[in-house]
């Protein structure tokens, strides 16, 4: 594992830890060890479209949401949540 993600993802598995939360592994079934890696592969359609300086995220789906509130508030307002 790279080195660079591990405090990350300890933060990630505690943000689930505090919440008695669970995430979907690779296969569907719920873990509350999930690795960084898949979380951000499941954020690789997402995408900031501007229109005459509107922004608007698109594709970003329930459960992306759902992933997003476990992270803090950099990553919300990168994805123009707060």
């Amino acid at each position: 594992m790279f080195a660079s993600l591990q405090p990350g993802q300890r933060a990630l598995r505690q943000s689930l830890k505090r919440g008695s939360q669970t995430s979907q592994n690779k296969l569907g079934k719920p873990t509350a060890t999930p690795t960084l890696g898949w979380m951000f592969q499941c954020f690789m359609s997402i995408h900031l479209l501007t229109f005459a300086s509107f922004k608007q995220i698109s594709n970003l789906s329930q459960q992306r949401f759902w992933i997003i509130q476990f992270f803090g508030a950099p990553c919300r307002k990168y994805y123009l949540l707060c």
